[in-house]
């Protein structure tokens, strides 16, 4: 599939637009967005089974990703107290997408060990997840 010069300038302008329209770039980051998106128009006739297997290297070991105090982000490497926003902004990736390209299993956490615990607590303080008493 080739795509002609006017009509990726065209398909480029319509797609960036619409993505800077509803995310917030940074004037840095445009030209960067800009290459990105025509080089996968350029890109999108091109059979390369070789870069689809490519295996994913996580940025720390998966062993290591979970500490009690946060969860290190494969994607990036980022330590985190909640993993599912940091994934869904940046990745658009929900936790059973990340789990899945990850090969993690179902049990995995998405928030530090430390931080569901001090949530917990402060819950129940609270009188959250008890039934409510009915006043006659």
């Amino acid at each position: 599939m080739t795509i002609e010069f006017a009509d990726l300038q065209s398909l480029t302008a319509k797609v960036v637009a619409a993505y800077v329209g509803n995310n917030t770039v940074s004037v840095h980051d445009l030209p960067s967005l800009i290459h990105n998106v025509q080089a996968a128009f350029r890109n999108l006739g091109d059979d390369k089974p070789a870069a689809a297997k490519q295996e994913l290297v996580p940025a720390v070991s998966i062993k290591k990703s979970v500490t009690p105090e946060y969860i290190v982000c494969l994607e990036d490497g980022k330590k985190l107290k909640m993993l599912k926003r940091h994934l869904k902004t940046v990745y658009d990736l929900s936790p059973d997408e990340y789990r899945a390209k990850w090969s993690l299993p179902p049990e995995y956490p998405m928030v530090a060990p430390n931080y569901a615990k001090a949530r917990s607590e402060m819950a129940t303080k609270l009188g959250l997840g008890r039934k409510r008493t009915v006043i006659d």
